[in-house]
């Protein structure tokens, strides 16, 4: 029996706990106990008399970097750093195409989607609030026939769904991404639990492929950093992998 760890821990001290965040798990409470959360999982782990409080959310699917400020005082200057756009934030996100471009800059306002049927998706549109994305391609490969980008992401604003309605924008969706890859009945066959297997294969991965991996801020007197790897079928497609079930279809 294989027991699922409580925390994958990064990094803990007496202000922070860094963790590597599992793909398919929220980040605020839940209804279903909690193991279904991860601020649940750091109740658990630091205890009944804990007051521990998100820095950062990652979607449900992305996994990654994510920190928890033990104290009220900590998470008020964490939070400053965030605003003031302070932290540096690096991703890695595998892509739909080879990106031509060895590196670049997408600008493009976001705002939200008054078109779609999924009350939380956002758009590029003219109004929008000001946005700005860059990348840089790491490998441009294959996978059965079909052709990939594995890119190092950083957001330069934190814009809700940025990093995914910004790669969508320029072409190359994030591969898996159920909202934002061009069929957003994908997105909600997922919420109302009617997603088969015809929609799984079309989806490639059983996550979207985007991972927080890195933060790096000034705290106190040291500039610290957070990196954590991918999970292991994000890497193991970079490589050329067919995900389980996949290679015989």
């Amino acid at each position: 029996m294989v027991v699922e760890p409580l925390l994958n821990i990064i990094h803990e001290d007496a202000e922070l706990l860094v963790m590597n965040k599992p793909a398919d798990l929220v980040c605020h409470p839940s209804k279903n106990g909690p193991m279904s959360s991860l601020i649940g999982r750091v109740r658990l782990y630091l205890g009944a008399e804990s007051h521990p409080h998100m820095v950062n959310r990652l979607d449900r699917e992305t996994s990654g970097v994510t920190v928890v400020a033990k104290t009220d005082e900590v998470a008020r200057t964490l939070r400053q750093l965030w605003e003031s756009r302070e932290v540096e934030k690096e991703y890695l996100a595998i892509v739909h195409g080879h990106v031509v471009q060895d590196r670049g800059t997408i600008d493009a306002p976001l705002g939200k989607d008054e078109a779609s049927r999924v009350a939380i998706k956002d758009c590029v549109r003219a109004d929008g609030q000001p946005s700005q994305t860059e990348f840089f391609v790491e490998r441009r490969f294959e996978v059965g026939g079909a052709v990939f980008s594995l890119l190092r992401v950083k957001p330069r604003t934190g814009r809700k769904h940025q990093i995914r309605i910004h790669l969508a924008h320029i072409g190359h969706p994030i591969v898996g991404d159920k909202l934002y890859g061009g069929d957003e009945d994908l997105y909600l066959s997922l919420v109302e639990g009617r997603l088969n297997d015809e929609q799984k294969r079309r989806l490639i991965l059983p996550h979207h492929a985007l991972h927080a991996s890195a933060l790096r801020f000034q705290w106190g007197c040291e500039r610290v950093e957070f990196l954590c790897e991918a999970e292991e079928w994000f890497r193991a497609f970079c490589e050329g992998q067919m995900p389980a079930g996949e290679k015989d279809g």
